[in-house]
């Protein structure tokens, strides 16, 4: 059943619709090796969002004439799973699909030393299992863990957030029903190691004094889910050292 949308969706107190604040992330639970098959795996929970991520090499790249001489080829497949929106979808890749999966590949490449492999391919699948707008940048971040669990040297960890424009607010990391009712969405992606931005959209309308205010507060979201990042990674392999101790 379609939702229905509510008569304000930030009330006068500037408190949103699921009580978070403008600049408030929604809740997030991260974990990386999650998958035993996998070279490197992450699952992420952001809000009613849930993404899994599987990374598979470097390895030989086939079919052979995709391979490239100096550096290894980087693959993504983004997919959602046809259970995880309200009407149910189609299993088939549809071409927002496709074009996610290059933009994930796209934000994630700028991170990964591809020029230590070559002539391989690195693949990376994002299955999204429960979908509640946001899904291109929690992919990121999910991929992103999901690289890093796999040993692929990286420049830094990327993560990524959506800023926008809400009943003329700008909003820290909207949700669906923001997303489709607001004015404005901007996601970003963002890599720890260079202060670099390697992914900027931007659907809708904002000045140009909202833009600027948009995308810093959405580097500073993805500061924040950055320490998240860390901080699962760094758990997970403080742990395995103790079982190695032990």
């Amino acid at each position: 059943m379609a939702q229905k949308k509510p008569e304000k969706l930030i009330d006068e107190k500037d408190v949103r619709l699921d009580g978070r604040g403008l600049k408030e992330l929604r809740p997030m639970k991260i974990e990386v090796g999650v998958l035993g098959n996998a070279d490197g795996s992450a699952y992420i929970e952001q809000g009613k969002n849930k993404i899994l991520a599987a990374v598979y090499g470097p390895k030989e790249a086939h079919p052979k004439h995709l391979a490239i001489p100096d550096r290894a080829l980087l693959r993504c497949r983004y997919h959602m799973a046809p259970f995880s929106v309200e009407e149910r979808k189609s299993p088939a890749p549809s071409r927002r699909e496709v074009e996610l999966s290059k933009v994930i590949r796209e934000a994630l490449e700028p991170a990964v030393f591809v020029e230590y492999y070559p002539r391989t391919s690195i693949d990376t699948f994002v299955e999204v299992l429960q979908a509640d707008g946001g899904t291109r940048c929690a992919a990121i971040t999910v991929a992103s863990l999901a690289l890093a669990d796999a040993g692929i040297p990286m420049r830094g960890l990327v993560a990524a957030c959506a800023a926008g424009k809400v009943e003329g607010r700008l909003v820290l990391d909207l949700d669906d029903i923001e997303d489709k009712e607001g004015e404005a969405d901007l996601p970003l992606a963002w890599m720890s190691h260079s202060n670099a931005i390697t992914l900027l959209q931007m659907d809708g309308s904002l000045t140009l004094d909202e833009f600027g205010q948009a995308v810093n507060m959405a580097v500073e979201g993805c500061k924040q889910i950055h320490g998240l990042q860390k901080e699962t990674l760094k758990a997970k392999y403080v742990a395995v050292k103790e079982e190695v101790e032990e």
